[in-house]
């Protein structure tokens, strides 16, 4: 089902003025830095670009940043009109239930006047923890109605870090299920608990509020409260794997590059299907399978259960997906299980996109070859949104594995250890240049001191890539992750996609292991796939493998077969879990021997 785009990018990347950007949703949304794209990039109505490049869908606002805003009326009471659904659900236990924006309207206004009637409303943080389902839908429109902030919260979490964010948002609501509320138990200075009861025979513990009960109370109407540009109405924490996990406060000024990514990254179109697998408890989720398409007045979709191939699968061909989004993770997995379940959904898809880290060539040639259109890979982080990326809306040279090109608003370069830009064919960290990005809305770390990720007027991403001649970046590793071998720079993302290549290999993950001659040499470990079974034959086969294929001086030298490998909540690859026990495999025993020697 895959179309050609209408609008050629290098045509696009001409017009492309940085001094002279315009962005206008009705009422006059003014954003700082300037950018020009052959004319007004105009949201009042349908958004045009040169070239004759339509995007449609109706983009009147509420009001502007400076007068004020409301985010449940951008994604919700605008398009509350003739039925148009905004949510179909799929719950683990087979049920099904489809949700208009007028539903969501007159539910997000009860919630709305729950919140308000406890005192909570501008600025205040309600966290969430709840799996995909409709009651989130409702909590984070009616948080936004009252002015409030939305604070995320992975249900795969524990006590420990559901403890860590509320400490630190000081939230004055927590929402959550009877599955995830035994978690809540023992947690200093607990916030009010609002409970989602989903059998009512269950009771709720001492204290709680009933989600239904207390919203069946409720009044249907609420006038939105207007917010400012810079007045927050999201509070993620960042994964963690390197020191304590950040908050980042999202502002109202986020809201146009969102946009931007679904227009020009999703390529999101008023006739899609859409589906964004990711979890609502992450950037990516929340960012792009809630905020992004109820922006644009499309539907999304929620899937509760647990990811598996056969559901995906069922899905995409139930409701006719066109448009897909999905971690790495996922696509690997179908690619694991073959081209049989694949016939359901081929030639279905219109477009697919990912996004958390790299995707490997070869997942793309599959997803090509067997589910019958490309994936485009993104690249972002929770303090920027997607910055970078590959889009089904442009014609230009694609290069397999590589994270894309700018999207329109960002000017991403990259940076040598001086902090000087680099051009085509190095190799730096990649930044974002702040004063001339419109579309730019990080300000710094919630309530805690913000420097280390400034350099002047760049933020940086501590992400290495490459820089092509054609303007596009290839992603090279986190910059405490690449591998420095005998005097080679060795980037691990190379030789895992090399690795996955080979039928025997399902994941992997490559670091570098402390050597005394070599400084690290390349070490990986493999995840097998079904059928194989580990040997030294095995991994001299893989060595040779990525001698003939990759470079001779990149194989890994050790190959460890493990069953699983270390991941984020949100399913990225831990390669500092890995490094931190080959160094304590290393390290020589303590001798706590008194007699030994002093």
């Amino acid at each position: 089902m895959s179309t050609e785009p209408d609008l050629d990018y290098a045509a696009f990347r001409a017009a492309f003025r940085v001094e002279d950007l315009t962005a206008q949703l009705s009422g006059d949304l003014q954003l700082s830095g300037n950018l020009q794209l052959s004319g007004n990039l105009q949201l009042s109505g349908n958004l045009q670009l040169s070239g004759n490049l339509q995007l449609s869908g109706n983009l009147q606002r509420s009001g502007d940043l400076q007068t004020g805003l409301n985010v449940c009326y951008e994604c919700c009471d605008r398009h509350a009109r003739m039925d148009k659904i905004a949510l179909y659900w799929e719950g683990k236990g087979g049920q099904s239930a489809r949700y208009s924006f007028a539903d969501l309207r007159e539910q997000s206004a009860r919630f709305a006047n729950f919140l308000r009637a406890r005192g909570i409303g501008h600025g205040d943080r309600v966290a969430v923890l709840l799996p995909r389902t409709p009651e989130l839908m409702v909590a984070a429109l009616g948080t936004w109605r009252a002015g409030a902030v939305y604070q995320a919260l992975f249900t795969a979490f524990g006590p420990k870090a559901i403890e860590y964010r509320l400490e630190r948002s000081e939230a004055r609501l927590i929402v959550t299920d009877l599955e995830n509320r035994p978690k809540l138990d023992g947690i200093r200075a607990l916030p009010d608990v609002m409970t989602v009861a989903s059998d009512p025979e269950r009771a709720l513990p001492e204290g709680d509020y009933a989600f239904w009960s207390e919203l069946d109370r409720q009044d249907t109407t609420f006038d939105p409260v207007m917010l400012g540009a810079s007045d927050p109405f999201l509070l993620l924490f960042t994964s963690g794997t390197v020191g304590s996990a950040k908050g980042v406060a999202v502002p109202l000024q986020a809201l146009p590059s969102f946009l931007a990514y679904m227009q020009f990254g999703v390529g999101l179109r008023d006739d899609d299907v859409y589906w964004n697998v990711a979890d609502p408890g992450w950037a990516y989720g929340l960012y792009y399978a809630v905020v992004g398409p109820l922006l644009l007045g499309n539907a999304t979709i929620f899937y509760e259960g647990a990811f598996s191939v056969e559901s995906t699968y069922r899905i995409l061909a139930q409701h006719r997906v066109t448009n897909l989004a999905a971690a790495p993770t996922v696509y690997r997995l179908l690619l694991a299980a073959g081209e049989e379940p694949a016939r359901a959904v081929r030639g279905k898809l219109r477009t697919a996109s990912s996004a958390g880290e790299p995707l490997n060539p070869e997942v793309i040639r599959w997803f090509e070859q067997h589910i019958g259109c490309s994936i485009q890979d993104h690249y972002g982080q929770t303090e920027l949104g997607i910055v970078v990326g590959n889009s089904s809306a442009f014609r230009y040279e694609r290069h397999p594995g590589s994270m894309g090109l700018p999207l329109p608003g960002f000017r991403v370069v990259l940076l040598d250890d001086a902090f000087r830009e680099l051009g085509p064919g190095k190799v730096g960290q990649v930044a974002v240049d702040r004063t001339r990005s419109p579309l730019y809305w990080f300000t710094g770390y919630w309530r805690q001191e913000t420097t280390s990720c400034y350099h002047g007027a760049y933020y940086l991403t501590g992400d290495t890539a490459e820089l092509a001649a054609d303007g596009s970046f290839t992603f090279v590793g986190r910059a405490d992750d690449l591998i420095t071998s005998a005097g080679y720079r060795i980037g691990p993302f190379d030789v895992e996609s090399c690795l996955i290549e080979h039928p025997a290999v399902a994941e992997s993950a490559v670091i570098g292991k402390p050597d005394p001659e070599r400084t690290e040499l390349v070490k990986a470990f493999v995840v097998l796939s079904v059928g194989y079974d580990a040997s030294q034959e095995l991994v001299a086969e893989l060595q040779r493998f990525v001698k003939q294929r990759l470079a001779a001086h990149a194989y890994p030298r050790e190959i460890e077969f493990v069953d699983e490998l270390p991941k984020t909540p949100s399913g990225k690859i831990q390669r500092f879990v890995l490094r931190q026990r080959e160094i304590e495999r290393s390290s020589p025993p303590r001798n706590d021997d008194t007699g030994g020697p002093s």
